[in-house]
């Protein structure tokens, strides 16, 4: 295990309208807001997007096994965000419900709100965490 201490910062409250790309939106306001790490929440609704719901394998590197939200679900869910080379790379995992049925996965591409969804982002100040390719699991993971 490896680990650094820092302290709260800014907080930055966002709103996602219809239509906007939660992970790409995610990634600006770091980029912008210059978030070197931060943790949000977020809370809404998702009509589109591609999540990992896990390794094809209990093997290394992870086969990742693919889902996709065609149509509006609730979201609610946790991530981080911390830079790999010169950009911010989000890490996110979520619920997403309709109806009865209720799925959880990493969520990485093509995430489209519906309605609307907000955003509540922690700057994390003190720690110079990043993340960087990990050779073993072939991903890019965080390195304290």
């Amino acid at each position: 295990m490896n680990y650094q201490t820092g302290t709260p910062g800014r907080i930055v409250v966002a709103r996602f309208d219809h239509g906007e790309d939660v992970l790409a939106g995610l990634e600006e306001i770091a980029r912008r807001e210059g978030l070197r790490a931060a943790a949000f929440h977020i809370v809404g609704a998702l009509k589109g997007g591609r999540y990992v719901v896990g390794p094809e394998a209990e093997e290394l590197p992870p086969v990742p096994v693919w889902r996709r939200l065609e149509e509006s679900h609730e979201a609610v869910g946790f991530g981080t965000i911390f830079w790999e080379g010169d950009r911010p790379k989000v890490h996110f995992h979520g619920a997403y419900g309709k109806g009865d049925a209720v799925r959880v996965g990493c969520l990485r591409e093509a995430s489209e709100v519906f309605l609307v969804l907000e955003a509540i982002i922690t700057e994390i100040r003190g720690v110079t965490a990043i993340r960087e390719l990990d050779p073993a699991s072939g991903m890019v993971l965080l390195k304290v």
